[in-house]
């Protein structure tokens, strides 16, 4: 890794040999080659301009959504945080919502509640930022990103700045046409509609309040495992084949999948990556056994196994 000796002057911070566990939901995971925490966006396209080419370059959210592998990630992982990528804009006339990538999906839907705009009450329910939901349509309750998103911005590999319109991204569920790693979001503006901010605010503490009653939201989970294949309920199909609740050993101390949603892993204490995957891989193949049904990852998985 003789690249990492010449890496590009930044005004944020940039860290070799860095744990990602601690910055995942699930907890786990190996380390990062690098690093990069960039200061602003013109921080990370100065960077992204002046890296090798050929060092890969790896985008971490908040982790809600993903299984870092316990041999870590190649290359430069980037971490978007703080107030420079999180900011949110209302734009009261025209009824919309400006957000930052960093954003919390939730946070945005409060702030379209305190400012009377409907339509984004979904994002409640969604425990990730801005850039995760633009790279998968993530949704939840019979919404969609598609169904609010006017246009995105945000880097490609070379550090240039692209912008889409909603009809460039191709999307269709949790899928868009954009390669993903192809671009590190920047921000996206969200349309609503007008409406009672208290109706609005009421609409997602209900949504709140669901989650909380039917997701293990206080454990080290990753949110919906896999998708729901046509005409199936993920949920349904890891149940039925006996898979909730029942430890699953690779590695280290197990996973499950949790008792109170079966498409909802867990490590319920010291569950290596290996053992997170390991159970996803080997429900997938029971299931496929089972029902002839083939489930589809939604979790991310990246980096090395050891």
């Amino acid at each position: 890794m003789a690249w990492r000796d010449s890496l590009p002057a930044v005004r944020g911070k940039l860290l070799r040999d860095e744990p990602l566990g601690p910055f995942t939901w699930f907890r786990v995971g190996g380390k990062a080659d690098v690093l990069f925490i960039p200061a602003d966006p013109g921080d990370l396209s100065d960077f992204l301009r002046a890296l090798d080419p050929d060092v890969p370059v790896t985008v971490l959210g908040v982790g809600s959504n993903v299984i870092i592998r316990d041999g870590g990630v190649e290359g430069v992982v980037v971490r978007l945080a703080g107030r420079a990528f999180g900011e949110i804009h209302i734009e009261a006339a025209e009824h919309q919502v400006i957000a930052g990538a960093g954003a919390l999906d939730a946070t945005v839907a409060r702030a379209s509640a305190k400012a009377g705009i409907a339509g984004l009450e979904f994002y409640a329910g969604i425990p990730g930022t801005v850039g995760g939901a633009l790279t998968m349509n993530a949704g939840c309750y019979g919404s969609e990103t598609k169904d609010v998103l006017v246009s995105a911005w945000g880097f490609d590999r070379t550090g240039e700045m692209r912008v889409y319109e909603l009809e460039d991204f191709g999307y269709t569920y949790r899928h868009s046409e954009v390669p993903e790693g192809g671009i590190i979001w920047m921000q996206a503006i969200f349309q609503g509609r007008p409406d009672d901010p208290d109706a609005v605010a009421a609409r997602i503490a209900e949504i709140t309040s669901r989650r909380e009653q039917t997701q293990p939201i206080r454990e080290k989970t990753g949110g919906s495992t896999f998708k729901n294949p046509p005409g199936h309920s993920s949920w349904k199909l890891v149940d039925e084949a006996g898979w909730r609740g029942k430890l699953f050993k690779a590695t280290g101390g197990g996973a499950m999948f949790s008792e109170l949603h079966s498409n909802f892993m867990i490590n319920p204490g010291e569950a290596t990556a290996a053992d997170i995957e390991g159970l996803g891989e080997t429900v997938r193949a029971d299931v496929q056994s089972k029902r002839g049904v083939n489930l589809e990852w939604e979790i991310k998985r990246i980096g090395r196994p050891l």
